[in-house]
């Protein structure tokens, strides 16, 4: 089976806008790029936490075939999401041919860890954790995930943005993220999908404290058909964003710092073909702990 047509295939079980059937093949077959850096055996049980609408979730009950099992894990309420909310997303879901290798859990990492049962045998073969790192609500709070997950897993399998853009074209998408993340760590609560920013050496470096051992990593850069850039540019530099400093931040310095980040990831839209429309994602980061 050529990769486009699986991940086509796969993306099928999805909720999608049939008009915009691209945008959610270009996020599935994203998914099958990270899943070829993690090699997941045949029959394995998984453990996915921050599964959200399920991206990853079907890519990985695709890899472990119809004796293995996924268990994925969300703390966010069913109707948060947009422009399908995780409950409409994994309920299409679960209804397909992939559905019955899914467990579907609305519970903090944390809280669904405690609840399992201390052995030797560990419960899972795997624990993924594809771009959801970043909504933690600080590294202390990751720190504590991996460290419970050792009692209870195998392999620790990570995937999230690098902050770093090899293609010239993606260096928007790593300011605009940087710029809300100035924001939202201001926040005493953020319900932003950008809430900790940690590049890859501090998060290797939170695992190896954890007592994960790395295996191997990699950079992987991401198709034009992958919208994220576009996305969180778009979101940086739109009227709102510029409301909520200033709502948020009374300190005139600290509004600065956000509004000349923000300047920034504008300013460099001009050395990009297209403007924002030619805005790329910045690589992701992928690695294997044992």
């Amino acid at each position: 089976m050529s990769s486009q047509f699986e991940a086509a295939s796969i993306a099928r079980a999805s909720l999608y806008d049939p008009t915009h059937f691209n945008i959610q093949e270009s996020q599935t077959a994203h998914r099958l790029v990270l899943l070829q850096q993690w090699n997941i055996p045949t029959d394995s049980k998984v453990l996915e936490l921050g599964c959200g609408q399920g991206d990853c979730t079907t890519v990985l009950a695709s890899a472990v075939g119809e004796q293995g099992r996924v268990v994925a894990i969300d703390p966010a309420d069913l109707d948060y999401g947009t422009p399908y909310t995780l409950g409409e997303s994994q309920s299409r879901i679960s209804q397909g041919s992939l559905g019955g290798r899914i467990t579907w859990v609305q519970q903090s990492p944390l809280d669904y860890l405690s609840s399992l049962p201390s052995s030797e045998d560990k419960a899972f073969d795997a624990t993924v954790l594809a771009h959801s790192l970043w909504y933690f609500s600080s590294p202390s709070l990751i720190l504590s995930t991996f460290l419970a997950l050792k009692q209870h897993s195998r392999r620790l399998l990570l995937a999230e943005w690098s902050l770093v853009a090899t293609h010239p074209s993606s260096q928007p998408h790593v300011l605009a993220a940087l710029t809300q993340a100035c924001l939202e760590c201001r926040k005493p609560i953020s319900e932003s999908n950008i809430r900790t920013v940690l590049g890859p050496k501090r998060l290797t470096e939170l695992a190896l404290a954890a007592g994960w051992q790395l295996e191997n990593e990699t950079l992987v850069q991401c198709e034009e058909g992958l919208w994220d850039g576009k996305w969180e540019v778009s979101a940086c530099l739109s009227s709102s964003f510029e409301s909520e400093v200033k709502e948020n931040l009374s300190d005139e310095r600290e509004q600065a710092v956000v509004f000349a980040s923000r300047d920034a990831c504008e300013a460099s839209l001009n050395r990009i073909e297209g403007g924002r429309e030619g805005v790329r994602s910045m690589d992701v980061w992928v690695a294997n702990f044992a």
